[in-house]
């Protein structure tokens, strides 16, 4: 009788060294010295372009203007240039379709020429204009598959890059991706409208207000969290590899209850990989701050400095890429899933989003004096009044399989969306509601009581950590975007409503200045706008079950799945929203919803058929083997008369478990075959109320298997291997 010891394969395999070709470059760096290399930044393209040429590019790249073709020949020139001095042989137009994820195809420089040999060459119309294959990426039925042509538009405002590979490079340039028919296929364009949209809102604003400002933009720092596990383990775990996520496995005894693992020491190998990861970042010109060991065994957090939110989002992207790639070379694997392991913490992407203008002034920093900043107090209010007319589509565009395992998980936020303010602006719009604004909260020192420790500064109001949208000191979070979610929608949904609360702010105080002064007339606006926005304000606990009750009296949405949300996202009020903003048409917000849904779909079934898949071939012939073996120690205990009791109950149990296994796993199979309807809503809803319910079933059983096993038959990493072994 054979045994299979792949668990303790992978354990041994653990423990040896990591290659010597995955060991990270050990010599020193500069910092400053390094930063941007590898990015093609403003400063770089001035010291190369004529004069002229400069000026009317960084017409295009800050204030918008029309990009003339000798500009783009120019550019082109200097960037194909900067470029192989580097080692790039190839070029692509760098993407992100409504996969989610990003896109290329490589083109090479080299031109043949009449003497039979070759002369690197790259032109302006390369450079505007890529067309790849778009047939195969997702749509939303805004062209049939058959029609195969896409345009790749190069993006001015997002500097190009390269990547290295051992052997060569290429050069990354950041484009946007639309259809023959002029349609949006990708995640920039729409962030690109919605960045105009709030600036010529945000524009009209400062105007009243009398400050003098080129642009408004927003601008986003997204904390990244993820996983790391040994890469052995990883490819011993067909759900990981296929769903993202564990599909089974036990909780271990030790899991984050002593809190021992959040902000605790860098175990080495995960500092030498997060050290290799930053470095590589930084040459990218990617601003990353932060490191720290997050809440949960194995799972991390990187965090950037604030960027615009187009550059921000095509660096977070990039993130998410090197996360992965410098993960291999120490022999790890990266889980970007937003709940890789059950029961304990999933994992998010903290949007950290504010408004400024082109000369760097935070139209969201409160000053000293909040009760006395009117620019603030106004778009304060213009985010809160947003939000609060527009939770149904903040909820939407963070709705994803992976994510409903985590909102409202007593992990995360919930999802109920409110917006925490803190105890000082509490204050301020309980005074605004009142109809007076008198003064503002003062946050004194903080003494600690030791000589030898300074007073610190305390703020006028403590963190929320529950509130799936805070504001934190001088900026908004949205802390239910999911960790594998692109920063693109969720950002370019925050711009269009804000640009729309602003807009009719501004509708407001225009029709009362001309009976009355700013001042006056801006209080008028902002009380309207406060007593009509109160009920999303939230100070409490957004975990607890009486938040649940009180969040329904107050007319809140409490969309709990990604089915229950995804159907406001193209409600008849979200599509004229969009299209008054020209921030995305009808046909291309169907789109969007239609491929949403065919993505929770496809989720779901890979899920659901990898989980029988696992039990037929892993967990009942491990299950049967160990059955095998106690029923020869029971003929063995019968011929020498020994007793025997506690082998037949054992075996008994685990009779009965792999019963109800067998039976759980034939009706998941069962439901596997039935999609549930012809149409993409109809297969979802399916998935929701058919397949997860099975999947569910087959764990619990799977999961106390787990337990009864010997050690040595199970065929799977678990979660004690995965979690704490590095």
């Amino acid at each position: 009788m054979s045994k299979t010891f792949k668990r303790f394969d992978a354990l041994a395999a653990v423990k040896a060294p990591v290659n010597g070709s995955a060991k990270p470059d050990s010599k020193p760096f500069d910092i400053l010295d390094i930063f941007g290399e590898n990015a093609l930044h403003l400063t770089e393209l001035k010291a190369r372009l004529p004069k002229s040429i400069w000026k009317e590019l960084k017409k295009t790249i800050t204030e918008n203007a029309p990009l003339h073709a000798d500009i783009a020949d120019a550019v082109a020139v200097v960037m194909k240039n900067w470029a192989t001095e580097r080692g790039a042989t190839h070029y692509t137009h760098w993407f992100q379709p409504l996969t989610g994820f990003t896109a290329e195809k490589h083109d090479s420089f080299i031109t043949p020429n009449q003497g039979g040999g070759a002369v690197a060459e790259f032109s302006g119309k390369e450079l505007i204009q890529g067309e790849p294959d778009a047939s195969s990426f997702p749509s939303g039925g805004l062209r049939p598959t058959f029609e195969a042509r896409g345009y790749t538009i190069w993006d001015p405002t997002s500097p190009a890059f390269i990547v290295e590979n051992e052997n060569g490079s290429t050069l990354c340039i950041p484009t946007a991706f639309a259809s023959w028919k002029g349609e949006a296929l990708d995640l920039k364009t729409p962030l690109l409208r919605s960045t105009e949209a709030l600036n010529t809102a945000g524009m009209r604003a400062l105007e009243l207000f009398e400050v003098d400002a080129k642009r408004v933009t927003s601008t986003v720092g997204a904390e990244q969290e993820y996983f790391l596990i040994d890469k052995e383990f990883f490819y011993r775990r067909s759900d990981l590899v296929l769903s993202g996520r564990t599909l089974f496995g036990g909780v271990p005894p030790k899991g984050q209850e002593l809190d021992d693992h959040y902000f605790g020491s860098i175990q080495d190998r995960v500092l030498s990989f997060m050290l290799e990861l930053e470095k590589e970042l930084y040459r990218l010109g990617v601003p990353v701050k932060t490191r720290h060991n997050e809440v949960a065994p194995g799972q991390y957090e990187i965090a950037p400095i604030f960027e615009t939110s187009n550059v921000s989002a095509d660096h977070q992207q990039l993130m998410m890429i090197m996360l992965r790639k410098i993960a291999r070379k120490f022999d790890l694997v990266c889980l970007l899933h937003e709940k890789p392991f059950a029961g304990l913490n999933g994992s998010g992407k903290h949007t950290n989003w504010s408004v400024s203008t082109s000369d760097g002034l935070n139209l969201l920093e409160p000053g000293n004096d909040p009760h006395s900043n009117k620019l603030f107090l106004f778009f304060c209010s213009a985010v809160v009044r947003a939000v609060y007319r527009h939770q149904d589509l903040l909820r939407a565009v963070i709705a994803s399989a992976g994510n409903d395992h985590r909102l409202g998980a007593n992990e995360a936020p919930p999802a109920i969306i409110s917006i925490f303010l803190g105890e000082q602006l509490d204050d301020i719009f309980k005074q605004l509601r009142d109809g007076e604004l008198k003064s503002s909260k003062k946050g004194g020192l903080l003494g600690l009581g030791s000589p030898v420790l300074p007073p610190l500064p305390k703020h006028a109001g403590d963190r929320n950590r529950t509130s799936p949208f805070a504001f934190t000191g001088n900026k908004f979070e949205f802390r239910a975007v999911g960790s594998n979610q692109s920063i693109s929608m969720p950002v370019t949904v925050l711009n269009t409503i804000v640009a729309e609360s602003v807009d009719e702010m501004c509708d407001m105080l225009d029709k009362r200045l001309k009976s009355g002064d700013l001042e006056s007339s801006l209080l008028e606006v902002l009380t309207e706008v406060a007593k009509e926005s109160a009920p999303i304000l939230f100070s409490g606990d957004g975990y607890s079950d009486d938040w649940q009750v009180e969040a329904k009296k107050r007319g809140l949405l409490n969309l709990k799945s990604t089915m229950d949300a995804l159907p406001y996202f193209n409600s008849d009020k979200n599509v004229k929203l969009f299209e008054k903003y020209k921030v995305l048409s009808k046909a291309e917000v169907e789109a969007r919803y239609e491929i949403l849904v065919g993505q929770y779909f496809m989720g779901i079934n890979i899920e659901g058929e990898t989980t029988a898949s696992m039990v037929q071939t892993m967990i009942i012939p491990a299950t049967v083997r160990y059955l095998n073996e106690l029923a020869a120690t029971l003929d063995r205990g019968e011929k020498l008369k020994l007793t025997i009791g506690g082998t037949q109950r054992v075996a008994k149990q685990l009779s009965d478990e792999l019963d109800q296994l067998i039976e759980a796993n034939e009706k998941l199979i069962a439901q596997n075959k039935e999609l549930g309807g012809e149409t993409e809503v109809e297969k979802a809803e399916h998935m929701r109320s058919n397949i997860i319910p099975a999947m569910n079933k087959v764990r619990e059983v799977a999961d106390r298997l787990e337990k009864l096993v010997a050690d040595d038959y199970w065929p799977m990493p678990t979660y004690k291997d995965m979690l704490f072994i590095k």
